[in-house]
């Protein structure tokens, strides 16, 4: 009996150890399937209708999002039109527009309004549902205005791509005004100075020679 039970341990790890062998159970494929109540909702409509007037149409502008899960530090980025909306994991996220400053605005700045809806229970007697998190204006240049307050996910504005009437235009007349300058020379530089003459040195008067004296006979 004693021998028995030293070795019981050793028989009941077997079985485990050749089940390793086996590799490891694949992994489960995630949902990235939009629930039907969030993509039914209008993700700030007043927001974006707003600022419509100049620019690149709502529509066609690009916004992208970085997202941060803080469990196992992994970063991703979001390139969403206006309107989308994406899921990762248990996390959903929602733009409704994006704007950036003027060109001629100081200082710069770029933002999105967001919306952001986490699969989470509250208490261990809550049932899991969907919760929104956040909803409102996110900065680039000035995150600290407006956080997502979240223990696990973070979500910042990392670009709104857009332009301006006559944007567009600015980078081809810098390129043409540059061709310009090379094709003229040195046309822009400012002209070097023409070297004085210089006064040439004036003739030397001819020796007058002497008249010889009389020879002495």
């Amino acid at each position: 009996m004693t021998r028995f039970t030293a070795f019981a341990p050793v028989l009941v790890l077997l079985p485990l150890l050749a089940g390793c062998g086996k590799g490891e159970p694949a992994p489960e494929v995630q949902d990235t399937s939009v629930p039907d109540a969030i993509a039914g909702m209008q993700a700030g409509p007043a927001q974006a209708a707003k600022g419509q007037q100049i620019g690149t149409p709502n529509k066609d502008r690009v916004v992208t999002l970085g997202v941060l899960n803080k469990r196992n530090n992994l970063t991703q980025d979001l390139v969403m039109k206006p309107g989308e909306a994406r899921r990762i994991g248990n996390l959903v996220v929602k733009v409704a527009t994006c704007e950036k400053s003027l060109p001629w605005e100081q200082p710069q700045e770029e933002g999105a309004f967001v919306q952001a809806f986490v699969e989470e229970r509250r208490s261990a007697a809550e049932r899991l549902g969907w919760r929104k998190v956040f909803s409102g204006w996110l900065f680039k240049n000035s995150p600290a205005l407006n956080v997502v307050e979240h223990p696990v996910y973070d979500v910042w504005v990392k670009s709104c791509a857009m332009t301006f009437p006559g944007e567009e235009a600015l980078p081809a007349a810098a390129a043409s005004a540059r061709s310009a300058a090379k094709a003229s020379g040195n046309a822009g530089a400012p002209p070097s100075a023409a070297p004085s003459p210089t006064a040439s040195p004036s003739a030397a008067p001819a020796p007058v020679a002497s008249p010889e004296a009389p020879s002495e006979d």
